[in-house]
């Protein structure tokens, strides 16, 4: 479930790093308001053009307004539509470069060291956005980075719920001084194709954490699905009043409940002389609201030393149910939405002050035994010389909104984008129909409380954004979630399990899709694991099997087909490359059940391309499971050193079968 995805206080720091800050109404800007480029801004110095396909390069001018493209010899051009827009469709020159691209027209641009190669994109949440200076061995890598033929342009998070025109980032040239902060999956994906494939290699990295496939996916192919009917609704509503584009649930509440955000009360120098004095942790059975959802808020003075000690000063909340908001001196300092996530947001120079500082909290419960959920001890801000300001104990606190039934709840308690196309209108569409060789995907985390809907949602995605850069069925290639939380010792179901099961349906179902499985990387107690070599390797087997038609392995074992024996069953295989291959010491994470649906541990062994699987405990076996569960110890390979991914031979009802997202 969400709630499990953080486990670690210092995952939590780490999330809490990578996860945009919510919006809010003062810095909402709605891009319409600012004037467009002549050149979008997807183009720039150090760009890749994709090699082999007329290449769209588009801007704004005045309606009418002529447009000339020149690139090494090649020129064509267009004119602004009425609407200002205009397009050219120019086929790029041969593959390598430098070149300079020279765009003439009501003004004259020109994009320099631009190169011909291919282009990929590189989608997903934060285990796609995850950068170099986080991976395994990252000082080493990163010195290793000089990589001038691969470039990669970030796009910069924007949800939207209108159509945005353009996005931030730029182009640039992989090195020492760029790749702390480049895509680590999509680095490794690129090094494996440049391996094999000698041509630029352009990635444009369009991900962010904590974000589930809908918010990438446009209005038009989730209605189809009728899943997310309500929130597309909500949308419709949201964009017609002009609201501020948030991109979640939780802040449109508050904008229409929380009496304490309307009346200022986290401002430096509120007067709460009248707040009742509570007792953190605690605090919510003094206002009368015990055991029902409710927002409060806390507020209380701290008197800090002159001078400041130097460094970076932390809050501590510890866990809080459900969602909190931080405020110092009437800026705000952090927020999450993560149950189990302790709380530690860094505090910015110039936040704190010599002399008296004032803290201010909300919180909205929803269980019983919500808010605070850590010790006393656990409250506390530390100082940049690790002196510790205890902060458990007396605070002014006020009940904002008592959210008992039926008062309204808001859908979701996220704050960062999660709302269906908001990730698609402000960040995929505003760099349709750029010329590419095709897409990379790395994520599910945040869908998988909803795993089986995922095998729903995937397949209209990919359909989506064939469609919206019409270049045909281009290349999509997904990662498998590799293994997370806490191993089980029994037969189990899970939500993670049931995830990859959708992304391996999506794969297979979908035309010019691969698998890039995972299974035997990741950490139990992070979600953000390290090594990340092995996924941009294995989606670059992807390409280079399927795109660039090398004979290269690209999957582990498959199950082909299913053999039912007296005793025990028999399962054979397909990309048995170089033959069946235990790892460890024998085969284990076989599971097997009979008619009564009870699921035992198997014994297991290998039988030439087949594994015969059979337990002692289960004398007339029907159906087999291998790996099912978030973290299982993967044990089969194929001779290529490619792990087989989880599967079930049964079609049992499962986990997430009838979750929704609301």
């Amino acid at each position: 479930m969400i709630a499990r995805i953080v486990l670690a206080m210092l995952v939590a720091v780490e999330l809490l790093a990578g996860v945009p800050r919510a919006a809010t109404a003062q810095d909402a800007p709605q891009q319409a308001a600012k004037s467009l480029p002549f050149v979008s801004t997807i183009f720039g110095d150090n760009m890749v053009m994709q090699r082999g396909k007329l290449n769209t390069i588009w801007g704004w001018s005045k309606p009418g307004d002529r447009v000339r493209v020149e690139i090494a010899g090649k020129q064509a051009e267009g004119a602004a539509d009425a609407d200002g827009k205009w397009e050219v469709k120019i086929k790029p020159p041969k593959t390598g470069g430098p070149y300079t691209m020279t765009i003439k027209g009501a003004q004259t641009v020109e994009l320099h060291n631009v190169l011909v190669g291919d282009v990929w994109l590189c989608g997903g949440q934060s285990n796609m956005e995850l950068p170099m200076s986080r991976v395994l061995n990252a000082e080493e890598e990163i010195k290793a980075a000089n990589q001038p033929e691969i470039r990669f342009f970030r796009v910069g998070g924007h949800p939207a719920y209108h159509a945005a025109k353009v996005v931030d980032g730029k182009w640039e040239v992989v090195s020492p001084e760029t790749a702390a902060h480049l895509s680590a999956v999509a680095y490794y994906f690129a090094l494996k194709v440049r391996s094999e494939i000698h041509v630029p290699i352009g990635l444009v990295v369009d991900a962010m954490g904590g974000t589930p496939a809908e918010a990438w996916t446009s209005a038009a192919a989730l209605e189809p699905l009728h899943d997310f009917d309500v929130p597309l609704a909500l949308l419709k509503k949201l964009a017609a009043e002009n609201a501020p584009e948030y991109g979640n649930y939780v802040m449109h509440w508050y904008d229409e409940y929380d009496t304490g955000l309307k009346g200022q009360w986290q401002a430096a120098n509120f007067d709460d002389a009248n707040w009742q004095t509570v007792d953190l942790p605690g605090g919510f059975k003094e206002l009368g609201v015990p055991d029902t959802p409710a927002v409060v808020w806390f507020r209380r003075e701290v008197d800090l030393p002159d001078p400041l000690p130097k460094g970076r000063a932390l809050l501590f909340l510890g866990e809080v149910e459900r969602m909190d908001t931080a405020y110092i001196n009437g800026t705000e300092v952090g927020a999450s939405a993560w149950v189990e996530n302790p709380r530690v947001y860094p505090l910015h120079d110039g936040v704190l002050k010599p002399g008296k500082n004032e803290i201010s909290i909300r919180v909205f419960k929803t269980k019983p035994d919500g808010g605070f959920m850590s010790k006393p001890d656990v409250l506390h801000l530390m100082l940049g010389d690790k002196s510790v300001i205890p902060l458990a104990g007396k605070w002014k606190a006020k009940l904002s909104v008592d959210a008992r039934p039926p008062h309204a709840m808001p859908i979701g308690f996220e704050n960062w984008p999660v709302m269906p196309t908001v990730l698609y209108k402000g960040m995929l569409e505003p760099i349709t129909p750029l010329a590419l060789s095709g897409a990379i995907w790395y994520q599910g985390e945040q869908n998988s409380p909803r795993g089986y809907q995922y095998r729903k949602i995937m397949p209209a995605l990919i359909a989506n954004w064939r469609e919206v850069f019409g270049q045909g069925d281009f290349p999509f290639y997904i990662v498998s979630l590799p293994k997370f939380m806490k191993h089980s010792d029994t037969p189990t179901d899970d939500d993670w399990a049931d995830t990859r099961e959708s992304q391996a349906i999506a794969a297979e179902s979908v035309p010019k899709s691969c698998l890039a499985v995972t299974i035997d990387t990741g950490e139990a107690d992070n979600i953000h694991p390290k090594l990340k070599k092995p996924v941009g390797d294995r989606l670059g087997r992807c390409a280079l099997a399927g795109y660039y038609h090398k004979h290269v392995v690209d999957s582990g074992p498959t199950l082909k087909r299913v053999e039912r024996l007296p005793g025990e069953i028999r399962l054979h295989f397909a990309h048995a490359n170089g033959g069946l291959v235990v790892k460890g010491t024998k085969l284990v994470e076989f599971s097997i059940a009979g008619d009564d649906r009870v699921w035992h541990w198997a014994n297991a062994r290998i039988e030439g391309d087949a594994v015969v699987v059979s337990s002692p405990d289960v004398p007339r076996p029907v159906q087999v499971r291998y790996a099912w569960q978030s973290n299982p110890e993967a044990t089969l390979f194929n001779g290529a050193g490619l792990p087989a991914g989880p599967f079930r031979t049964d079609d049992w009802p499962l986990e997430t079968q009838d979750h929704r997202s609301y």
